[in-house]
């Protein structure tokens, strides 16, 4: 533990105050200065100095150009610099360095057209002939040599003695074709009744709906004399 200090010891004692030292300043340069400059002035004369404002402009000179550059010549109105003919003869130099290019430019685009056209082929003899026009209705022999189902399928939309004749074979099917019309009209319920027949016996090789090859073929072998 800390011991306490003992009587007398110097922290017991009043702090020092600060000493201010005063020193004289030495004045005795300055008022020589002084004095020096006091017994000097009766030596100088004095100059009157004229008011600003009664001085007359007429007295002023102008001051001459400064040089733009080194033994450039004066110019036309007496001065050094650009004058009027070194700016007259620039703008005559661009005008006729723009239309230069102008011209260049054009006469390349002339040429590209040019390689252009003489790239392109041009078309023979044949093929600026007319061709002949298909026909706008195909004959019968067309349109069934052109039938993927083959020659004389019949589909919805159709009509005649080989409609009549179909809808009379899906009747005796049983439950293909029950109560069906023989008007000769290849309707919506014709073609039910044809994608029915071919669902149920696994005929492949016809659109759905459609009686063709595939489709006949099959009705036929079924609807022969003397079966049902």
């Amino acid at each position: 533990m800390p011991i306490p200090p003992a009587s007398g010891s110097p922290q017991d004692r009043l702090p020092l105050e600060p000493i201010r030292v005063l020193r004289p300043r030495r004045t005795d340069a300055l008022a020589e200065l002084f004095k020096e400059m006091e017994q000097g002035a009766g030596d100088l004369e004095p100059v009157a100095v004229p008011d600003p404002r009664s001085w007359d402009e007429g007295e002023t000179q102008e001051l001459p150009p400064v040089r733009t550059g080194h033994g450039s010549p004066p110019s036309e109105d007496g001065r050094f610099g650009f004058g009027p003919g070194l700016r007259r003869a620039a703008v005559t130099i661009a005008v006729a360095a723009a239309a230069l290019v102008g011209f260049g430019g054009a006469l390349l685009l002339h040429d590209r057209n040019d390689a252009a056209a003489a790239r392109e082929p041009r078309p023979t003899a044949s093929a600026q002939e007319p061709r002949p026009t298909a026909s706008a209705e195909p004959t019968a022999s067309a349109s069934a040599a052109s039938d993927p189902d083959g020659p004389g399928t019949l589909r919805e939309g159709d009509s005649g003695p080989a409609v009549t004749d179909l809808q009379e074979r899906l009747l005796r099917i049983p439950d293909v074709y029950a109560g069906g019309s023989t008007a000769g009209t290849y309707d919506a319920t014709l073609e039910a009744a044809v994608a029915r027949f071919q669902l149920w016996y696994g005929i492949r090789g016809d659109e759905t709906g459609v009686y063709g090859n595939d489709t006949r073929a099959a009705l036929e072998s079924r609807t022969a004399s003397g079966t049902g």
